[in-house]
This record gives structure tokens, C-alpha cells and sequence, in this order.
């Protein structure tokens, strides 16, 4: 198997770009050797990066987990390499993609998105000598004792922002855009409107998904985030949730055009987004995609690695709200007790819409 993954990853090298970002440790040594299965020595760790349709650039979901790379790369010394998938690519794009990673001396990988499942699970049978991570994926297709399953409770932090659209609305009508119809944005959704109801239960919530599987496109089209929130805007809603990565970004011109708010995902988005849209963002649902990347970097490099899901909650600090731009500080102290009653267990954040 590993010997036919590494001819077709060989066959496709002009087909898969990967871009090469080398480092020096910070402790002055070199770090141009690969690193061992056992990873003793940071500085000479080498990080192969993954990520999902968007890549580095998407101000959202990827830029969270570069942002982890870019963490190990100054503090630890590793060196990285990375790539990215494209809009409908096939599984044997995703598997050779992690394999050149593997062949040109990173053996220790990080998958960015499920989307690798599938990938992951086979290059970890393929490669055991390897150390894997995969960032939203627990199935049992990436599962392995060489693989690092890093999951959140996306749910929760959705709540929070839910609850704060519910509290800032005028209007009582607020919306969330999804960008591919799956179970874990079901997940963003049913939070999203949880925390919404749990302030008006009457509130009117509108849903619109980009795409529908195999179609991940929905993660990477600024004119379908565009649409779908000026649907929603025209509609009557005063402010939009997105969980769409780098679709995102439509998401905030529509609300500029409109004078609306929109609400970001994954990063402090009043921070990552374009700057002449920044001011309508309301507040973010922070995942923190480059806490579990970083974490996983490090236990490499000091021996601590453990394979298996590993869940970051509001409990743990995986997931939280941003409070940059000022514009929910009047709601904070609300949210704040809804989070510690998340936190307490007395309210249960359901993941299913």
C-alpha cells in the first residue's frame, strides 16, 4: 500500500503544490534534519500541514490551525511544509497529498479538516512509524495508534454567540449560513439556535447551507456566502451567523451593503477578516483549532504524544466568544453566565439542529 501511495504521490507532484516554509530554532541549533519517530528533539521536528479547501489566507478555519504551525515554528524551532486541497478533488488527491508530505521528510502531519478521514486512516496504516493529527475527526476512518483526533464542542461556543445575537437583534430575526451541509456544522447550527431561543423563544431564525456533499465548495465561495446573506438581510434579519470558512468573507460584505451586523467562526474574525469589513462584525465564535495544533506539535517534541479524540470544550478553552470592536461588552456579564452554566452542566447545548 505505502509503496502505491508513493508512486502516485510521485506521479502528481506538478498536480499538488506543496509551499515549503523552513525555520531555524530558536535555541540557535539547526534544524535541518527529519525527525525521529520519537521526536526527542524539537528542533529537529519537521511538520507537514494539511489544510482544507481555502487553505492558508481563508482568515477563518485554516488560518486558526496555521496559526498553531506558526506558534511551533517560533517557539519550538520545527520547520513545515504545507498544502492544500481544491474544490473537487478526489480522495487519492487528499491521500497522495499527505504522502509527498511524509516522503520529503515531515513524518509528523497535520490533516486540516474531516474531509481527511479517510486519508488519514489509510496514510497511518501505510506510514506507522509516523505521528498524525486530524483536526475535526473521531470516526473510526482516521482512528489509529498513531493518530491524534482533535475535536471541539463547537455547539457550545455557538450557544454564546446565538444567545448574543437573540440579545442584540432589533428586530428579532437574526440568520446562519453554513457552508457545506454536514453533521459537524449541524453542530455550529443547532448551537447557534439554542442559544438564540434560550433569550426570545420567539425569535426568528433563518438557515441556508452553500453546498451539499461531495460539494465542499461551500467552504470557499465568497459569492455564495454574499448571496445567501443578502437573501437573509433582504429578508428582514439584522444579524447573520456564518459557519462557512473562507465564504465567510461575503458574509461580511453583504452585511456592510446593508448596514447589518454578521457574526464570524473560527478566529477573532474582527481581527482576520478584510479590513474594510471588520467593523460589522459583532462578536466571533473562537474555535481553537491552534490550540489542538500546537498541542499536538508539542507533545511530539517532548514525548508526551497519546493517540485518540481529544475534546476541547468551554470547560477546557476551546471554544469561546470574542469581544473585539466593544459591541456585545454591554451583553458580557449574560454570556458569561451562560457559559458557566454550560461549564456547570445545568445547561445541556444540544448538537443536533
Amino acid at each position: 500500500m505505502r509503496q502505491v501511495m508513493k508512486f502516485a504521490a510521485a506521479m502528481s507532484v506538478a498536480a499538488v503544490a506543496l509551499a515549503a516554509c523552513g525555520s531555524s530554532s530558536n535555541s540557535g541549533g539547526t534544524s535541518g534534519g527529519a525527525a525521529t519517530s520519537g521526536g526527542t528533539s524539537a528542533a529537529g521536528l519537521k511538520v507537514g500541514m494539511a489544510y482544507d479547501v481555502g487553505g492558508r489566507g481563508d482568515q477563518s478555519f485554516n488560518d486558526a490551525a496555521a496559526a498553531g504551525l506558526d506558534k511551533a515554528v517560533k517557539e519550538l524551532g520545527v520547520q513545515s511544509k504545507e498544502a492544500a486541497a481544491t474544490n473537487g478533488e478526489a480522495e487519492s488527491a487528499r491521500q497522495e497529498r499527505l504522502q509527498q508530505l511524509i516522503d520529503a521528510g515531515y513524518t509528523n502531519v497535520v490533516a486540516v479538516g474531516f474531509a481527511y478521514a479517510k486519508s488519514v486512516g489509510a496514510a497511518a496504516k501505510a506510514n506507522p512509524s509516523v505521528k498524525f493529527a486530524i483536526v475535526d475527526d473521531a470516526s473510526p476512518d482516521s482512528a489509529g495508534s498513531n493518530v491524534d483526533q482533535i475535536t471541539f464542542a463547537e455547539e457550545q461556543g455557538s450557544y454564546l454567540v446565538g444567545a448574543a445575537a437573540a440579545l442584540k437583534s432589533k428586530v428579532n430575526h437574526v440568520g446562519f449560513v453554513g457552508g457545506v451541509n454536514t453533521d459537524l456544522i449541524k453542530k455550529f447550527q443547532a448551537g447557534f439556535q439554542a442559544g438564540a431561543k434560550a433569550v426570545n423563544p420567539n425569535i426568528v431564525i433563518d438557515v441556508k447551507y452553500l453546498t451539499e456533499p461531495p460539494d465542499f465548495s461551500g467552504f470557499s465561495s465568497v459569492d455564495k456566502g454574499k448571496a445567501a446573506a443578502e437573501g437573509m438581510y433582504q429578508g428582514g434579519a439584522d444579524i447573520v451567523y456564518h459557519a462557512a470558512g473562507g465564504s465567510g468573507g461575503g458574509v461580511f460584505t453583504a452585511a456592510k451593503a446593508a448596514g447589518k451586523l454578521a457574526i464570524g467562526v473560527d478566529s477573532d474574525q474582527a481581527k482576520t477578516a478584510a479590513a474594510d469589513v471588520r467593523d460589522v462584525v459583532m462578536t466571533s465564535m473562537i474555535k481553537k483549532v491552534d490550540v489542538g495544533v500546537y498541542d499536538f506539535i508539542k507533545s511530539i517534541s517532548d514525548n508526551s504524544f497519546k493517540a485518540g479524540n481529544k475534546v476541547f470544550d468551554l470547560k477546557a478553552g476551546g471554544v469561546d466568544y470574542s469581544t473585539t470592536g466593544g459591541k456585545i461588552d454591554d451583553i458580557k456579564s449574560k454570556l458569561d453566565d451562560y457559559k458557566a452554566q454550560i461549564i456547570a452542566g445545568t445547561i445541556k447545548v444540544p448538537t443536533t439542529p
